[in-house]
C-alpha cells in the first residue's frame, strides 16, 4: 500500500520537462492513484492541448489526465479556466470543481515544487472537507534547472531538459517522397549535408537487399515499423531529413498485394513537416532492381492522388540537385 490513495499534479507542461516529470514521478511513489490537469489562458502558441496531452498520455500512461481544450469543454459543459495571471484562489477553487465534477475525485495529496502548494491544500481542504496534504519538491536553481520559459526561448538550445520523446515534437521533419529513379536519395543526403542535419536513409532498400529480393506482405509491415522507428531515434536536431515514409511503403503493399494491414494504414497516416515530391523530368536509370520506366510514372501519379486525397500539402521539386535544395530551402523556417 502506498501512502495516498491518489495525489494530484497541475500545470501548463508548456512543455513537458524534466522538473514536470519529476514531480508526476514523486506522485506516483506515494500514490495509489495520480490525477494530471493542464490548462492554459490563453494558449501558448506551438504548445497547444492536443500536444501537451500527447506528451502526459506517453510518459505516463499510468496516470489520469485531464487537459482542457474547447472540445473537452465543450463535451462536459464546463466554464472555461480563469486566466493564469488571475488570482491563485480562483485557480484553486476551479481545479477543486474539475476534480469533484470532471475526474469524480479528492485527491489527498497535491505535488508542487512552489510554496504556494499550501494555499493550494488548504483550498482542497476546504472544499473535499478531508485533509490535503502539501508535498512539495526542491525546485532545481541555477541556468541548468529546467523552466518552461527557458525552454520555450530556445527549445533546441535546451532540449536536454525534456526527454527525447518529447523533443521529437519540435524536429522540422522533412519527408521526400518520388517513384523510382527520381533523385530521392540522393537529394536526401545531399539537403541532409547542406543543412548539416542528420537524415534516415530508406529501410526498405536495404531490407529488400537482405531478403534477396523476395518481400512477403509481412515483410512490408516490418519495413514501416522499422522506417517510423528509425525517424524516432534520430530526432536528435532542430531538422530531420527522411528518405520515404510509410505512405511508400503502403504503395508497394497495395500494389503488390491489393490490400494492406490496419496497422500500416495507420502509419501511412504520420505526419511531417514538410513533404517534397521529387519529380520524374531526369531519365529513368536501370540499377538493376527497378521495375521500369512505367512503373515510375504510376507511382508518381499515385502519390499525387494520394497525396492530395488526404489534403497533405507537398512541395514539387524539379531541376538539378542545388536548385531542389534551394527550392526546399525556401520552404523551412529557419531556427536560431
Amino acid at each position: 500500500m502506498k501512502r495516498y490513495a491518489s495525489g494530484l499534479v497541475v500545470g501548463k507542461f508548456a512543455p513537458l520537462h524534466s522538473g514536470h516529470e519529476a514531480l508526476i514521478n514523486a506522485a506516483l511513489e506515494q500514490c495509489e492513484t495520480v490525477f494530471v490537469i493542464s490548462y492554459s489562458v490563453p494558449e501558448i502558441r506551438g504548445y497547444e492541448p492536443e500536444k501537451r496531452l500527447h506528451w502526459l498520455k506517453m510518459r505516463f500512461p499510468q496516470c489520469r489526465h485531464l487537459v482542457l481544450s474547447p472540445q473537452v469543454m465543450a463535451s462536459y459543459d464546463i466554464a472555461p479556466p480563469p486566466p493564469n495571471d488571475a488570482d491563485a484562489d480562483l485557480h484553486r477553487h476551479y481545479v477543486a470543481t474539475l476534480c469533484e465534477d470532471i475526474l469524480h475525485c479528492q485527491p489527498r495529496a497535491v505535488f508542487t515544487a512552489e510554496d504556494y502548494g499550501d494555499g493550494f491544500a488548504a483550498v482542497l481542504s476546504q472544499r473535499f472537507r478531508q485533509p490535503v496534504t502539501h508535498i512539495r519538491l526542491q525546485r532545481p536553481q541555477g541556468p541548468e534547472a529546467p523552466s518552461g520559459t527557458r525552454i520555450r526561448s530556445d527549445v533546441h538550445r535546451y532540449r536536454q531538459m525534456m526527454s527525447p520523446e518529447v523533443y521529437r515534437s519540435f524536429v522540422f521533419r522533412i519527408c521526400l517522397l518520388g517513384g523510382e529513379s527520381t533523385g530521392k536519395s540522393t537529394l536526401s543526403q545531399a539537403l541532409s549535408q547542406t543543412l548539416n542535419v542528420p537524415y534516415v536513409a530508406e529501410f526498405g532498400r536495404e531490407h529488400w537487399e537482405a531478403k534477396n529480393g523476395i518481400l512477403e506482405k509481412d515483410d512490408l509491415l516490418h519495413i514501416a515499423r522499422e522506417q517510423v522507428r528509425r525517424e524516432e531515434l534520430a530526432c536528435t536536431a532542430p531538422y530531420l531529413v527522411c528518405d520515404t515514409s510509410p505512405l511508400t511503403t503502403l504503395f508497394y503493399t497495395l500494389d503488390r498485394f491489393g490490400s494492406a494491414p490496419q496497422e500500416l494504414m495507420a502509419l501511412a497516416e504520420r505526419d511531417y513537416a514538410l513533404v517534397v515530391l521529387c519529380g520524374d523530368e531526369f531519365p529513368f536509370v536501370q540499377d538493376g532492381t527497378r521495375q521500369g520506366e512505367a512503373f515510375r510514372r504510376r507511382q508518381q501519379v499515385w502519390y499525387e492522388a494520394e497525396l492530395t486525397q488526404r489534403k497533405i500539402p507537398f512541395l514539387r521539386v524539379r531541376g538539378s540537385l542545388s536548385e531542389r535544395i534551394d527550392q526546399i530551402c525556401q520552404h523551412i523556417p529557419w531556427s536560431g
